[in-house]
């Protein structure tokens, strides 16, 4: 028995250290022939076939509605608000930034200054509504952005014009991207930042604080650095409207309207709506393309919604969609749940010395069917993880991430076979045999 549990330690730490050994040997991009399949799959987990594919068509969350701001100016931008908050809404967010990018107050770097009464209008509109949401930026500062870290210093705020009459929380969700054009893989929010020691919190958490204050206490409760967004649905234009437009794109994923929306001139022109479409509602006003069904790329996502479950064709959801889809998840409590990291290992420990432990049993039993069974068994298993991950994530929402389970499961068998050989070597090599007469 003592020689059967070391003979199972000493394999499950056999695989740990090539596990080990092969992450290192792929930082150093040995394997770069490779690059175009892994990058074709490095955007992809598990969890998106459920999100994508298994999930029933989303209800309408008939608290949020969006609103269109194509292309327009501040000054109509202003007209927007007046004549949304005349019917007065709980919370008006605009995802946008009103400000001259790099702090440049002059009007070659920001013509926007010269539009002296659409500034004005603006910020009296933001004044007179009282429960403006504006969006900030998390940046960091020349000496932080060297080390290459996610960690945000800075903000870059909303001109005081405007942000002294509004709310303020920050647009910025992580993608991994480094400019606007660059494809953005949206999945998680940072719910919360401490910039200069004061606490600063994303978009969606203020416009839910807004709306209620004590479940959007909760959800910063939890504490998690990041917080996966529960994706439910997306907007779909009305078909009339689609069918009548050139070079309409297609739906790109796989739901239908999760939200009320209206484009830009059915506000202006106050059509298409009656007004309690907005009492006592979150409306969250962005860019949705320059018209409803526009096929723009311009703040648009890759997100687990997205038809394409491996590899990625267009982005299928505008930035003010992926906020209310945060907003929708912390008023109604439907966080998604991760493992802690000692969870995911201790798993992968006892899985992987199960597996050895059955390996040995079988080629001390059966050593004739030793090499069909063990890939037998690894399939089944890896199966079995993959349905247990994609089942608990469609019913619980628990990301079950069990990555390092699997890896240590397919090394099982090779790992098994190298010490089993090595052993047999070195038992050949210490034996003393007769001498030949």
């Amino acid at each position: 028995m003592k020689k059967f549990l070391i003979q199972c330690i000493s394999v499950t730490v056999f695989v740990f250290v090539m596990m080990r050994v092969v992450d290192k040997i792929s930082d150093f991009k040995f394997f770069s022939a490779f690059d175009t399949i892994s990058q074709a799959l490095a955007d992809t987990e598990l969890t998106d076939y459920a999100f994508s594919r298994l999930r029933e068509d989303p209800v309408v969350d008939d608290r949020i509605v969006l609103v269109n701001f194509s292309t327009l100016g501040r000054l109509d931008i202003a007209r927007q608000i007046q004549i949304i908050s005349q019917y007065k809404p709980r919370v008006i967010a605009v995802d946008a930034l009103f400000n001259c990018e790099g702090g440049l107050y002059d009007s070659i770097n920001c013509p926007q200054l010269l539009d002296t009464l659409s500034n004005l209008m603006l910020s009296e509109a933001i004044r007179e509504a009282g429960n403006v949401v504006l969006g900030e930026k998390l940046m960091q500062t020349d000496s932080l952005a060297q080390f290459d870290s996610n960690i945000a210093d800075s903000l870059e705020t909303p001109d005081p014009m405007f942000k002294q009459y509004a709310h303020l929380g920050f647009v910025t969700l992580p993608t991994n991207a480094n400019h606007q054009e660059d494809v953005k893989i949206c999945r998680t929010l940072y719910p919360q930042r401490t910039i200069n020691g004061k606490r600063e919190v994303a978009f969606s958490v203020r416009i839910a604080m807004m709306y209620d204050s004590m479940k959007a206490e909760k959800f910063l409760a939890r504490n998690n650095e990041e917080e996966i967004i529960n994706f439910r649905g997306n907007i779909e234009v009305i078909q009339h409207r689609v069918k009548s437009l050139k070079n309409s794109e297609s739906a790109t994923t796989n739901f239908g309207t999760m939200f009320t929306v209206l484009d830009a001139q059915d506000v202006l022109q106050e059509q298409n709506f009656s007004g309690d479409v907005f009492k006592d509602k979150i409306v969250i006003l962005g860019y949705l393309g320059n018209y409803l069904g526009h096929s723009a790329w311009e703040d648009k996502f890759f997100t687990p919604l997205n038809k394409k479950f491996g590899g990625r064709a267009n982005p299928d959801m505008f930035g003010p969609v992926v906020h209310a889809n945060a907003v929708a998840m912390i008023l109604s409590e439907d966080y998604v749940d991760e493992l802690d990291e000692w969870v995911k290992i201790a798993i992968a420990i006892i899985v992987c010395l199960l597996t050895v432990a059955l390996f040995i049993v079988i080629d001390e039993k059966l050593p004739v069917w030793y090499d069909a069974l063990s890939v037998v068994i690894q399939v089944i298993q890896i199966l079995i993880i993959t349905g247990l991950i994609i089942s608990l994530f469609n019913i619980y929402s628990i990301k079950l991430d069990l990555s390092l389970t699997m890896i240590a499961t397919a090394l099982v068998g090779p790992c098994y076979d190298i010490l089993k050989s090595a052993q047999n070597e070195l038992d050949n090599w210490l034996t003393k045999r007769r001498q030949k007469v």
